[in-house]
């Protein structure tokens, strides 16, 4: 039983059917209808340092490749247009090219960019910039397509517009399916991908994880010619994610689209599930924008959306069996980031339900580990932002 039918649970889906299993698939909305509904539809692994994340996104990244190869990248549109990393300053250059060297000991290929090179790779950046750093192995994909054509592929039985409101466990304590508002469903495994709601989700199973919504909008502009190549984003975007403050934050992110429109992004706030338009966050996105790109200061913007990223404390995802439950699986908290670590997060998962050897080390990743009290980011009661 996987609960959500956002990406990661479409991954989930896939690779546990993949495995042998058979899968059901269950969420009170429809297929993409939360987060990545509203996404960019991202696989970078250029805004992640070395360590467990980046780890799962080089996996994921290659995941995704495989995917693409068996034909389903039209289906998609997946884009392996590569990102590109552009620093406005010497110093914001020279943080970037520590952070390039980390990378690459872990496996990922960054080129450096001179700053009169910049503008081979993309024409209409803006003059005046320190360099970059090219990173071949960022792609994109239409995340709503993805998230239906992973869950077609996997075969599993949808149940949309179903609500779980319990889960269901056996005298001994373990998982033996959920309730919801229209009966019963019995599975011996669940498996949490329930994205900015797994906290929920977690709670009705008697166990605490601590995932928060982070607010974040898009800007979409009118179809153009097709006029930018890369992903491209200013050097701070790192920082900005890695971010623990509650507060606005906002770097330019802009990338075209296979359909014509170029996205802008990305703004982070801590608001709850706030959904109300916030103009602040939306003058930010568009003047990033246009530093980064003066020809879009010519363009219409059409539309504005609103997502809600899953956030767990420490910035990582919780991944993997949940012992504190027999039988209960989580797979959210990815931030921003879960479209691109969907499909590596879908195969642990289905690792972990098959007693298969995991191709990650799992621990960093343990839902209960905010249960540890030597975990830097355990939070208490009197800790303050990460409770509700």
């Amino acid at each position: 039983m996987v609960v959500g039918a956002g990406m990661v649970g479409a991954a989930c889906a896939l690779y546990a059917a993949r495995a042998g299993l058979e899968v059901i698939l269950v969420d009170r909305g429809p297929v993409a209808g939360g987060t990545t509904g509203a996404g960019e539809g991202n696989l970078l692994v250029s805004d992640k340092e070395s360590g467990p994340e980046l780890e799962l996104a080089l996996l994921s990244a290659r995941l995704w490749r495989d995917l693409a190869r068996e034909g389903l990248a039209e289906a998609f549109e997946y884009e392996a247009k590569g990102g590109l990393v552009v620093a406005s300053t010497p110093d914001a250059l020279a943080s970037l090219t520590d952070l390039a060297a980390g990378q690459r000991a872990a496996g990922v290929d960054a080129v450096p960019v001179d700053a009169h090179r910049l503008r081979d790779l993309e024409p209409h950046l803006a003059p005046g910039l320190a360099g970059g750093m090219l990173y071949p192995q960022d792609a994109q994909v239409m995340p709503a397509l993805a998230a239906a054509h992973l869950t077609r592929a996997s075969g599993a039985r949808v149940e949309t517009g179903r609500t779980v409101t319990r889960i269901l466990r056996a005298p001994d304590g373990a998982v033996r399916g959920v309730r919801t508002d229209r009966g019963d469903l019995l599975a011996p495994a669940v498996v949490n991908a329930a994205g900015v709601w797994g906290a929920d989700v977690a709670a009705l199973a008697g166990v605490a994880l601590p995932v928060l919504p982070r607010r974040g909008f898009v800007l979409v502009t009118e179809p153009l010619p097709p006029r930018v190549r890369h992903k491209v984003y200013a050097a701070d975007y790192v920082a900005d994610v890695a971010s623990d403050s509650p507060a606005l934050r906002t770097s330019p992110v802009v990338e075209g689209t296979a359909a014509g429109p170029v996205l802008i992004g990305a703004s982070r706030e801590r608001v709850g599930f706030d959904r109300s338009l916030s103009l602040p966050a939306v003058r930010a996105l568009a003047a990033g924008a246009t530093r980064l790109f003066p020809f879009l200061e010519r363009v219409r913007a059409m539309r504005a959306y609103t997502g809600f990223r899953p956030c767990l404390p420490d910035r990582l995802p919780a991944v993997g069996p949940d012992p504190r439950v027999p039988g209960l699986f989580h797979a959210c908290g990815h931030e921003g980031a879960g479209i691109g670590l969907a499909t590596g997060t879908g195969l642990l998962i289905a690792q972990a339900l098959t007693g298969t050897r995991p191709e990650l080390d799992l621990v960093p990743l343990r839902p209960d580990r905010f249960d540890d009290p030597r975990h830097p980011d355990r939070r208490t009661e009197e800790a303050a932002p990460w409770t509700r």
